[in-house]
């Protein structure tokens, strides 16, 4: 497996409370983040969510897509998500949001392997391309999440 270590900060200018909604919500992601193509509830978790598993596919840039199983490990109201994450990629992810003047600032982390052969194999080659990708795949997520909140 090759691993990856992915940071991405997004900018949102709307309260913390309806961000952190918003990004809570991974059955609504594909209204605001290009990428999502489907996500299918597996297993209802508690009342916030912890527990909760979902199947994601993801478009990307390049021509592959991504199914990965999201298990969200930890909710805390309004600026803390973690998921833990199998399929194509194995790790974890973070989002961490906090208040900036009325906008709200959100790092989200992926620290994951990947679990794909052919992944593995051309990483030495394609491992840039990966990151380039993943870059994408985020910022077109930031700006879908602000133009559905500019929206609402």
């Amino acid at each position: 497996m090759s691993r990856y270590d992915l940071v991405s900060h997004w900018h949102v200018e709307a309260p913390i409370d309806r961000v952190f909604q918003v990004v809570h919500d991974v059955e609504g992601w594909p209204r605001w983040w290009p990428q999502v193509r489907q996500v299918v509830l597996v297993e209802r978790g508690d009342a916030d969510g912890v527990g909760d598993v979902h199947s994601v596919t993801w478009g990307t840039t390049v021509p592959y897509q991504l199914t990965l199983t999201l298990k969200r490990m930890v909710v805390q109201r309004p600026w803390r998500l973690d998921l833990l994450l199998e399929g194509d990629l194995h790790g974890n992810g973070r989002w961490l949001l906090r208040e900036q003047g009325g906008a709200t600032v959100i790092q989200h982390d992926w620290h994951v392997a990947t679990t794909r052969t052919w992944m593995n194999v051309m990483s030495p080659v394609l491992g840039p391309m990966f990151r380039w990708n993943h870059g994408i795949l985020m910022a077109d997520g930031a700006r879908g999440l602000a133009r559905m909140l500019a929206r609402d």
